[in-house]
């Protein structure tokens, strides 16, 4: 039977890689249980295995513009280790990426080999990620996303409705684009990619289409039977946060089709899917 090592268990992802793979040898680890950042470590954890997949990261995108070392730590010298470890055992290794190795001033969907532009720290760290991981495990699959929610963990959508229980109104900017994307669907593409045999290389894993963040937000009511005109529009210039955030992070899906797989359905439809699965309920 394949063994499946899930870095990052006990997060969004993590949490729906397990359902993802239910009945099948998974070896779920969380950080109290794996340290990626300990080369050793991250070797002993991996010994065995035929599939790791790391879905662990620094994910505090604002705290790593005056945590940068801490962020590369974990996005960078731990996705290495880890690629180096499933290298070294024999197995094969999908990492997770992010829309900010890119600088969000397209107006097209980023192609799997555009070019990198980091935006901020985090987009620095997850760039540099990338890099290692390559290096290390040339036979990788670099999995991009963007706009995660899901039921574990923080995220807009949970956001959205907390605020919606505190306010009558809430405001969202429109001006910033992107891909709303149900990490039950990216655990899911994750598994279709390795039981199919796809050749290594970048897939984005996004929900395809785009919306503003309002777009998103306004979905996120109407799916639980709040009234959507609550959500009222403004633009990025209203919100100064410590990190830039990209104005554009729509990513196209043709690695999908050249390999011969359907791409993650539109991001709407996954967020109907979503929303009857409980995912939008915290847990």
């Amino acid at each position: 039977m394949t063994r499946y090592v899930v870095a990052g268990a006990r997060g969004m992802l993590g949490h729906d890689l397990q359902q993802a793979l239910a009945g099948r040898e998974v070896v779920a680890l969380g950080r109290a249980e794996l340290d990626v950042t300990d080369a050793v470590a991250a070797a002993r954890a991996v010994a065995g295995a035929d599939v790791v997949i790391n879905a662990s990261a620094y994910t505090a995108v604002d705290d790593a513009e005056t945590h940068e070392d801490d962020a590369y730590a974990v996005n960078a010298t731990g996705a290495g280790n880890l690629a180096r470890a499933a290298a070294d055992a024999g197995a094969r290794f999908v990492h997770v990426s992010t829309d900010y190795v890119f600088h969000g001033d397209a107006t097209t969907p980023y192609a799997e080999d555009a070019p990198l532009d980091p935006l901020g720290a985090y987009g620095r760290t997850k760039a540099a990620g990338e890099r290692l991981v390559r290096e290390a495990h040339p036979g990788a699959h670099l999995v991009r996303t963007a706009w995660l929610y899901g039921r574990h963990g923080g995220n807009f959508a949970h956001t959205m409705l907390r605020l919606a229980s505190q306010r009558e109104t809430v405001s969202v900017v429109t001006d910033q684009v992107g891909q709303p994307t149900w990490s039950g669907d990216l655990a899911t593409a994750i598994v279709r990619l390795l039981d199919a045999g796809a050749p290594a290389g970048v897939y984005h894993g996004t929900n395809a289409g785009q919306a503003s963040w309002f777009d998103f937000a306004r979905a996120v009511f109407e799916v639980s039977g709040l009234d959507p005109e609550r959500v009222l529009p403004t633009d990025a210039a209203s919100f100064v946060r410590p990190a830039p955030r990209p104005a554009y992070s729509v990513l196209g899906h043709d690695a999908w089709a050249r390999v011969g797989l359907d791409a993650p359905r539109g991001w709407r439809s996954a967020l109907d899917a979503a929303a009857a699965a409980g995912a939008l309920d915290a847990a």
